[in-house]
């Protein structure tokens, strides 16, 4: 899908579901977004930015994620400006630029930024930070770690964009998974279900599969942050 189509397709999703008032908020800032294209640099920042720090107060939490991505979208961010509206957001607004990267950003330019999220224990950040843009430019062993990370935060494999493709055959990984079950259970401690799932992809035949206990385990989700 083009970027014109995310756009679009994003918008009219995300104008059924405001109110009168949301609309006329987000007609405002997407068109300030506009504006600026192509714009270098400016300080203070650009009315679309502050635009995209008020989105959850304007358009309601449920929304503000579509709202901001929609925002960057228009503004058509470039590595630098996602990068600087990243370091100065919220952890929602961190999320939002995370959730951008896939469909504005070809090269890996911003990995620095998903880099960052996997090493906070914000589920929702970590969640985001293993989607598509992560699955096409994470190196190996970054990736590797970034599935695990899902495990130890109890964020579901799910959210990990083009796992199949990426687990399926990898030794190394199975036997990262394998040491982790194997610590769970000389601890007492069961193992996550997910584990199974992705060790099963990454070594379908491989020893350690029959010995990790099949007892599934109710995810720690941790403390999710928001503004």
């Amino acid at each position: 899908m083009t970027q014109t189509a995310v756009i679009d397709d994003l918008r009219t999703r995300l104008e059924a579901a405001l109110d009168g008032a949301a609309r006329a908020w987000l007609d405002q800032a997407t068109a300030e977004a506009a504006a600026h294209r192509g714009r270098p640099e400016q300080r203070p920042a650009p009315l679309w930015e502050l635009r995209f720090a008020e989105a959850g107060r304007r358009c309601g939490q449920d929304h503000a994620d579509a709202a901001r991505v929609l925002l960057l979208h228009t503004a058509e961010a470039d590595p630098a400006t996602l990068t600087r509206v990243y370091e100065q957001g919220t952890a929602a607004e961190r999320r939002a630029v995370l959730l951008a990267l896939p469909h504005l950003v070809e090269g890996p330019q911003t990995l620095p930024l998903v880099e960052d999220a996997l090493r906070t224990n914000d589920t929702r950040l970590v969640a985001a930070a293993v989607g598509p843009y992560a699955a096409r430019h994470l190196a190996p062993h970054d990736w590797r770690h970034a599935v695990l990370k899902c495990l130890f935060t109890g964020v579901p494999v799910e959210a990990v964009a083009d796992l199949d493709r990426r687990a399926r055959a990898d030794a190394e990984l199975a036997r990262m998974l394998g040491d982790y079950a194997g610590e769970r259970t000389a601890a007492g401690r069961t193992v996550p279900s997910d584990l199974h799932r992705v060790l099963a992809l990454a070594a379908p035949t491989a020893p350690s599969a029959a010995a990790v206990s099949p007892a599934p385990a109710t995810p720690s989700t941790g403390e999710e942050q928001e503004s």
